[in-house]
């Protein structure tokens, strides 16, 4: 993802943040789930908070939340919505979480994987997550599949596909967002070839889900000798 492919995708979320916030109202069932088992945690971390719908879930397990999302005006939304006085809200690129190493104890980076353009750069942001994750947190990472219905794709393939994906606003303006749909082979594959700690994956309602721990000491030297 060079520094145009970037600002393309900002900048699409910068457009439809207000329409895009109020048909989000509520937080998917999986990260519910994951989260009321997860255990508490200092700090929490959403990449791609959106609205800040999955952070607000964060915040009943967390002392702490950073909510992490490219789009400014999608913070401001979140912040209304937050309210709450442990939420730092920032703007900022999966690629470069501005975390410490092993600051996180639970995070879910859902419905973000997706946009980013180039295997390389998705991979970065896995390996940022395992940076921050802490060796003993908890992950959630989700990303759209070619098993969704919406798309006339093999699920068992080896690999999935780029496209776009249209956002009508009520105006009727059609705003394109890029996708990259992920055979769950494939989104098996890149989490295999990151520094995440693999516990589980999944296919559910469409996306495939995993869920991980941070990188252990040592592992970064194990998969790049």
């Amino acid at each position: 993802m060079d520094n145009a492919d970037a600002r393309d995708v900002r900048e699409t979320y910068e457009t439809i943040a207000d329409h895009f916030a109020k048909t989000r109202a509520h937080p998917w069932p999986e990260v519910e789930t994951f989260v009321e088992r997860a255990e508490s945690a200092a700090v929490a971390l959403d990449v791609g908070c959106g609205n800040g719908r999955h952070a607000a879930v964060l915040a009943e397990r967390a002392d702490r939340v950073v909510a992490l999302d490219a789009s400014r005006n999608l913070l401001e939304v979140a912040r209304e919505r937050l309210g709450e006085p442990g939420a730092r809200l920032v703007q900022g690129d999966a690629t470069r979480l501005p975390l410490r190493t092993d600051s996180v104890g639970l995070a879910v980076y859902v419905a973000t994987l997706h946009h980013l353009p180039g295997r390389e750069r998705r991979i970065e942001s896995l390996n940022e997550l395992a940076r921050v994750l802490r060796a003993d947190g908890s992950a959630l990472v989700s990303a759209w599949s070619t098993a969704h219905d919406r798309f006339d794709a093999d699920p068992d393939a080896a690999r999935g596909f780029d496209t776009t994906i249209d956002w009508t606003l009520p105006d009727g303006d059609v705003v394109p967002r890029f996708y990259h749909i992920y055979a769950p082979a494939e989104f098996e594959a890149d989490l295999g070839a990151s520094e995440l700690q693999v516990e589980s994956v999944r296919v559910s309602s469409g996306n495939c889900y995993a869920e991980v721990r941070g990188q252990r000491e040592g592992e970064s030297e194990r998969k790049h000798p």
